[in-house]
């Protein structure tokens, strides 16, 4: 039986964005979601897992309780039993179940907790996680029994804890993706009848209660991390405390301090080793160990937030004079505090957000209206807190509007677009020692929008002097800056300090890679942007152990990388460090192979180009160079694959990114007695897709990079005919506005044809037959080839997929999946696929040099 037909009838029983996305990612699988029970409608606002299922059809049961005085409720059990779920799925949820509900189905119930268990059993665990300095998180997946997050385990995945990491940043970039993923493995685990069941053990149990403001005073008189532990424990809520020239004081955003301590001044910290200092960053504090760490949030007991670093600051600023633009922006956001302070007969220019009863939610509420509402302006929750009443929320938001608010004098001519409700701004000049500016010869070029084919804006197109400035400023920048002299730890910090930035602006770095490339939005915020982010923070952990980073930049879509450009200024990369020079690879990227102050290049591109580079560097200064170059990636399809997996894997293979993904696969290779099977299942699944505006959520396949690249594709497909192969689908461009391919899908393809060796980097399937049983005949085919990036395996047979894996010649096997990389793996290719690693340790060695001093005394 194949591991995704066996399913199963659920009830689930919880809430929030993670309920939803469970019940989302279980349906996708098949299972059949025969009753959600969630929480009540808030103020006329419903779950958002209630939101989804309603939408869907599926019934929905809004319970306020299911027991009173500890006995349950019979009709609402009753009801509960009528939708006759197997197995009950529990995501997230904030109400005490009955164990005649917990223990009714087939099944029973399984539970989600953000938790390596037993450890952290309660309803802190993050929390708890942090403040006792773990240095791994992680979550559990268990059978419900009548013990409170005691029963046995069914699954647990873990992450590292990073040193300055939140209750927020754990949950968003593990707890919360990865614990949707393993709540789905989970139930089909169960419905293939191979769940575990393994008891936990009472060995290192522990169990820790929801804190409370009054029990999270900060003892002071402990080591600084251990202080920065508490506080960011208790981030947000309740929140830790300190009494601070006699007033209690609510402390947020810690972070550990690297390097020298910054000037300040002083101010009394009650229980303190030494007074604090309020420094230009924030609050210094230091611990018994003499070590510091800084705060850089502050709130009082009237529940206004300020930042640490203006303490001493008491003059309010200065009142705006609002445009009429300005003022109906303003009328909209009084209408949002009417409609969350419904108890405020008026909303004046005195109404405290906080004193007229808002809680937390309605801080989240109020942040996402406005960003809705409001053209897009993008606030944090902190804003909230540090402008409480509604002229100071809307002195707030308007210097926000008119970008009055940034911290750095770094002149930047943007380019602007309304798009993705949100603006997003776009420098769009050459980067260089710290500078956005114009080329030298005042050159530009048109980069374009390939949804549409109309010009984003025009970009600074780099000449010869221009690579020369920014590589004399790198030079500088690394002999006599503060870079080279850097304590490794503080470079680590900067790294950390440019994720979170990027982690900041990650929807609109994905909306500006969206407009400028045509990746579909969900998968450049979650692949192109969020594992840029995760690729940092890695790199940023090696800094005290190895010295060495890599930046990828495409020359090719150049917006997203000069945005981030402006961030590293934010982060405080010194200047020189990084510098970003748009223009053709004949003209840059040729002096840059040629120049003899640069020791070390990278490039990613066609194997042709990098051949001419690898010359180039040889014979300008003999370089170090490192090559990810072209593929032909086989794909092996065994007849005893996962039939569901191997087509939705195999799809992705091909069709990720629209094709342009440096380890597509090139070439599938399908046993015979599935290969008819496999090709309709293929297409059946192809008409399901939506090709259209990358920016709809709902998109799946969005238009290629540029126009000669989707009128190669079709030469390429007409060659393919040309020859003989079989075109099954697609082959054309799509009848639309915009460069759009259609998904096209070979068959019939033989070893001598064009499209069996050569790349297409597009949403073309080229598939091959091979005979049954023909292990090692396929193996010699799909080895075949000058190129060696990736290649897969779909088999259930492990042993065939380890003989298989040995033998193909590639730098990246995928046994039963396809395009899953970490930022920890080595990541590189064999024979004209280039060398030398990206990702992972190893590919610190591509930036480094081995010395050996000898010393005799």
């Amino acid at each position: 039986i194949a591991y995704y037909q066996n399913k199963l009838k659920l009830a689930l029983i919880g809430q929030s964005l993670f309920g939803q996305e469970v019940y989302t990612n279980l349906r996708k699988q098949g299972h059949k979601v025969v009753g959600v029970f969630t929480v009540p409608d808030k103020d006329g606002k419903a779950d958002p897992l209630a939101v989804v299922a309603e939408k869907d059809g599926t019934p929905v049961f809004k319970f306020p309780r299911w027991r009173v005085k500890g006995k349950p409720i019979p009709e609402v059990v009753e009801a509960y039993k009528a939708v006759g779920a197997e197995l009950n799925v529990m995501p997230f949820c904030s109400q005490f179940i009955p164990m005649n509900v917990i223990d009714f189905p087939k099944h029973g119930s399984i539970i989600y907790h953000p938790s390596i268990l037993p450890r952290h059993r309660g309803a802190s665990a993050i929390n708890w996680t942090l403040i006792e300095g773990d240095k791994k998180a992680g979550f559990s997946i268990f059978w419900a029994d009548d013990g409170l997050d005691t029963g046995p385990i069914l699954l647990q995945q873990e992450c590292p804890v990073e040193p300055n990491d939140t209750v927020d940043t754990l949950y968003n970039r593990f707890l919360f993706p990865e614990g949707i993923k393993a709540m789905v493995e989970a139930v089909q685990l169960i419905a293939d009848g191979k769940a575990p069941k393994i008891p936990q053990s009472e060995e290192g149990a522990s169990y820790e209660g929801i804190q409370k403001k009054s029990n999270a005073k900060v003892n002071m008189a402990q080591p600084a991390e251990v202080i920065h532990n508490w506080i960011r424990g208790h981030d947000k809520v309740p929140g830790a405390w300190v009494v601070i020239d006699g007033k209690p004081v609510t402390l947020y955003s810690s972070s550990m301090l690297s390097g020298s301590v910054p000037a300040g001044q002083p101010v009394e910290v009650e229980g303190a080793s030494q007074p604090g200092l309020i420094a230009k960053s924030g609050l210094i504090l230091f611990g018994s160990d003499g070590k510091a760490l800084q705060v850089k949030n502050l709130q009082f007991e009237d529940r206004n937030m300020i930042p640490a670093s203006k303490y001493f600051s008491s003059d309010e600023d200065a009142s705006l004079d609002l445009t009429d633009d300005e003022k109906e922006m303003a009328e909209k956001i009084r209408a949002i505090w009417k409609g969350i302070l419904s108890n405020v007969p008026v909303i004046d220019d005195t109404t405290d957000f906080f004193k007229s009863g808002a809680a937390s939610m309605d801080v989240v509420r109020l942040v996402e209206e406005v960003k809705q509402k409001c053209g897009g302006v993008q606030l944090q929750n902190e804003d909230v807190y540090m402008a409480t009443t509604f002229q100071s929320f809307i002195q707030m938001f308007v210097r926000r509007l008119r970008g009055e608010d940034q911290e750095e004098e770094l002149l930047i001519d943007y380019v602007t677009k309304d798009v993705n409700n949100m603006t997003v701004k776009m420098p769009h000049q050459c980067f260089i020692n710290g500078n956005f500016e114009d080329a030298e010869d005042g050159k530009t070029y048109n980069t374009v929008n390939p949804t549409d084919g109309s010009v984003i804006c025009k970009v600074s197109y780099a000449s010869v002097a221009d690579v020369d400035r920014a590589v004399s400023a790198a030079k500088e920048a690394f002999d006599n800056g503060p870079w080279g002299k850097m304590n490794p730890r503080d470079r680590g910090q900067l790294l950390y300090r440019l994720a979170d930035l990027m982690e900041e602006h990650q929807e609109e770095l994905a909306t500006i890679e969206t407009l400028d490339s045509g990746a579909v939005y969900t998968l450049a915020l979650k692949t192109h942007v969020g594992m840029s982010i995760q690729t940092f923070r890695y790199f940023a952990g090696w800094c005290d152990k190895i010295q060495g980073s890599t930046i990828p930049i495409n020359q090719v879509t150049p917006l997203t990388a000069l945005k981030f450009a402006e961030l590293t200024v934010k982060a405080g990369i010194p200047k020189g460090v990084i510098n970003i020079v748009p223009g053709s690879g004949g003209l840059v990227g040729q002096r840059m192979s040629d120049h003899p102050d640069i020791r070390k290049l990278g490039f990613t591109g066609s194997t042709p180009i990098g051949k001419q580079i690898m010359k180039s560097c040889a014979v300008s200064n003999l370089k170090k160079v490192s090559l990810e170059l072209g593929g032909k990636s086989p794909l092996i399809i065994f007849s005893d694959c996962d039939m569901d997996k191997a087509v939705r894997m195999g799809m992705s293979s091909v069709y990720f990114n629209k094709g342009e993904n440096c380890i597509a696969a090139g070439r599938l290779f399908v046993e015979e007695s599935i290969h008819d099977e496999y090709i309709r299942r293929v297409v059946e699944e192809i008409k399901k897709m939506k090709i259209g505006d990358p920016l709809d959520r709902s998109t799946d396949h969005g238009p290629q990079n540029h126009k000669a690249h989707l009128d190669k594709l079709v030469e390429y497909c007409e060659l393919g005919v040309k020859e003989g192969a079989t075109l099954v689908y697609g082959g054309r461009q799509v009848d639309r506005q915009g460069f759009f391919m259609e998904p096209t899908v070979f068959t019939d393809v033989e070893d001598h044809m064009f499209i069996a060796k050569e790349e297409s980097f597009g949403p073309v399937m080229v598939v091959s037959k091979f005979k049954d049983g023909d292990v090692d005949g396929v193996l010699s085919r799909a080895n075949n080839t000058e190129f060696g990036l990736a290649s897969g395996v779909f088999t259930r047979d492990i042993n065939k997929a380890m003989y298989v894996s040995e033998r193909l010649e590639a730098g990246t096997v995928f046994v039963n999946t396809y395009n899953k990389t970490d930022v920890a793996a080595p990541f590189g290719g064999f024979k004209q696929s280039g060398f030398g690693k990206d990702l992972g340790e190893e590919a610190l060695h591509e930036y480094l040099r081995t010395k050996a001093v000898t010393v005799e005394y």
